[in-house]
């Protein structure tokens, strides 16, 4: 199975489990995802659900481009962008305190998973980057709309466009790591967000929905959908296609 579902204490844990593919995202990973939101959300005992990646090398390496590179069509990319991207969303206005853990590389999609959480902890020395630009697509899942969230515009605007690698440190400096840790066991991340997550279930969900009703004012399910769509265009571009391949090639 590519994931895994666990609880510790009162955090639910979801650790995607394709250690030889650094983590990236296929179909099985984004239902075990959609699974994970549900438990949370029925789940009154669990106070945050915590993302990560198995082994010490990447977190998640964004969408599997050998399995989605057959994809080649605006609708086909479209009915792929679209499955996940209804799922960040979802993992976004979820009414419970929501973490990356970024164990290792995040580049891509992964990157866009972590911007749909609350809280971003990272590993000292991951590395992490928005590159889609460099494969001739925008971010499609909707994380470039939740950057626009998370940072001040003009700097979610330079990530996206200049589509380079950072280090944590730099992108903590940047306002997007919330905390680095040199201990990189579940129970140290659980430890660096413990005053965040040590308050009552209710004082817990109120503060996130005051959260969710100005997004849902900003019409923030909107303009995911419109990043997917316009990622979707680009995706049938035969510049995207020939870059992906290039991409290949070098791995």
């Amino acid at each position: 199975m590519g994931f895994n579902i666990t609880k510790l204490d009162q955090v639910l844990v979801f650790k995607i489990s394709r250690p030889d593919k650094r983590n990236a995202v296929n179909y099985e990973v984004m239902d075990g995802l959609a699974e994970a939101i549900h438990q949370a959300e029925q789940d009154d005992h669990i106070k945050a659900l915590l993302i990560t990646g198995e082994g010490e090398k990447a977190f998640c390496a964004g969408g599997d481009l050998q399995s989605f590179h057959s994809l080649k069509t605006q609708s086909e990319a479209y009915e792929m962008l679209s499955k996940m991207g209804d799922i960040l969303y979802r993992l976004a206005v979820l009414p419970k305190l929501t973490v990356a853990f970024i164990n290792g590389t995040a580049i891509g999609g992964g990157c866009e998973i972590a911007a749909a959480c609350d809280y971003r902890v990272a590993k000292k020395g991951a590395k992490l980057g928005f590159v889609q630009g460099d494969l001739a697509i925008t971010t499609g899942w909707g994380g470039g709309t939740l950057l626009y969230e998370r940072l001040v515009p003009s700097q979610a605007f330079r990530l996206l466009t200049e589509a380079n690698i950072h280090t944590a440190d730099q992108l903590y400096e940047a306002g997007f790591i919330d905390a680095t840790l040199q201990d990189e066991t579940l129970e140290a991340v659980i430890a660096s967000i413990k005053r965040r997550i040590d308050k009552s279930p209710g004082v817990l969900s109120a503060y996130k929905n005051m959260l969710i009703e100005k997004w849902k004012r900003g019409d923030l399910e909107q303009r995911m959908k419109n990043e997917v769509h316009q990622c979707s265009i680009l995706w049938e571009s035969e510049e995207h296609h020939k870059a992906v391949e290039r991409f290949l090639q070098t791995k």
